[in-house]
């Protein structure tokens, strides 16, 4: 089943020290009035322009191994392609704060308003990952509701453009998904517009199917590691 959920605009607010952290302020640093006022600021734009949506919907083994495939531009060995087949559940996904912010932050580069834009931008990319965190948590819910996932079950979220999954997945994933209807689009290059847009898989299952080792050809190229703070945050819920 396919579903379309509005996000509450609390739910992608983020916390003050996330969006600093993002911009490169040292938690143990005074930001200074001027860094806090484009903060308040910043968050003010979010809480006026934002409208998160998401939109997901399940499927099987064998349709996310075709959309996995896509182009067949993947690196080969990627980690998702030995995780997905031990899932539990496999869940399409696309989430997005809408066109007015992502819109609003390319203006203030444009009239050269950078440290506005810089400080939105950053917010924003925490607030939609909030969104993604939002949806990734309802389809948990809604799974174990249904009896579909162990109570001990975990999920984790795959991208298109990382970890080996090559960004023109992006195609064959909208396909399926149709994420047009909450305002998402793909351009030519697989970028997503707006630009403040996850979309993906969620997978669900035991936790240890997330665990590998960042030793594959393309980790050496990864900027920030993500994936590692992913997976231990994995076994402290499991512990």
């Amino acid at each position: 089943m396919r579903n379309v959920v509005e996000i509450s605009v609390d739910d992608v607010t983020p916390a003050e020290r996330s969006v600093l952290r993002a911009l490169g302020v040292p938690s143990d640093r005074d930001p200074g009035e001027r860094t806090n006022d484009l903060l308040a600021e910043a968050l003010g734009e979010i809480a006026s322009l934002a409208d998160p949506r998401c939109v997901y919907r399940g499927t099987d083994p064998d349709e996310f191994a075709a959309i996995y495939e896509g182009s067949g531009d993947n690196e080969r060995p990627s980690p998702l392609e030995g995780i997905f087949p031990r899932a539990e559940g496999l869940t399409l996904f696309a989430v997005t704060l809408g066109q007015p912010v992502s819109e609003r932050i390319r203006r203030l580069f444009d009239d050269g308003r950078l440290a506005l834009g810089a400080t939105l931008d950053a917010a924003a990319s925490e607030g939609v990952e909030l969104a993604a965190e939002r949806t990734q948590r309802l389809v948990v819910s809604k799974g174990r509701e249904r009896g579909l996932f162990d109570s001990d079950a975990r999920a984790l979220r795959y991208s298109p453009g990382y970890c080996g999954w090559n960004v023109t997945g992006q195609r064959a994933l909208f396909e399926r998904l149709r994420p047009e209807e909450i305002g998402i689009r793909l351009l030519p290059s697989c970028l997503m517009e707006p630009l403040k847009s996850i979309s993906g898989v969620i997978v669900t299952g035991p936790p240890e199917i997330h665990e590998f080792e960042n030793t594959y050809s393309f980790c050496s190229e990864c900027r920030t590691r993500e994936c590692r703070a992913r997976i231990r945050s994995l076994k402290e819920d499991a512990g």
